[in-house]
């Protein structure tokens, strides 16, 4: 099992409008993430989706590989802007085992592999 990866998971397309959608769920109404003019005054060069969001996306993909009851633990470190247009595909692996948990990680990534977020978790032995 060590090594081998998981089925990857694929999203549609970032819209403009999932981004707003995004902030009303999560109550992140930071304009960066859904006023154009703000976000090219921030020098972000327009939108950019909400961290959490991506975030979210692996923990759906890890929710594909294992029972939600298993997962141990879960970290991420947010290394790139995804903007509205960009496709993210998810994908992990298990790096290493100890006697009762598998130890994985994964990484969100758009269509040319740049990388938004890369995630490490742990997971029960079933």
């Amino acid at each position: 099992m060590i090594g081998k990866p998981f089925e990857p998971l694929y999203k549609e397309e970032i819209t403009h409008s999932q981004l707003v959608r995004y902030a009303g769920a999560s109550g992140d109404f930071n304009p960066i993430h859904t006023v154009v003019p703000v976000a090219e005054t921030a020098g972000l060069g327009g939108v950019i989706a909400h961290g959490m969001m991506i975030m979210g996306f692996v923990g759906q993909a890890i929710h594909t590989w294992f029972q939600a009851d298993d997962l141990l633990k879960f970290s991420v470190r947010f290394r790139g802007m995804t903007r509205p247009g960009e496709k993210i595909i998810v994908n992990g692996s298990v790096v290493a085992e100890k006697e009762d948990r598998w130890l994985c990680e994964a990484e969100a990534v758009n269509e040319v592999g740049e990388v938004k977020v890369s995630a490490q978790f742990e997971v029960r032995k079933g």
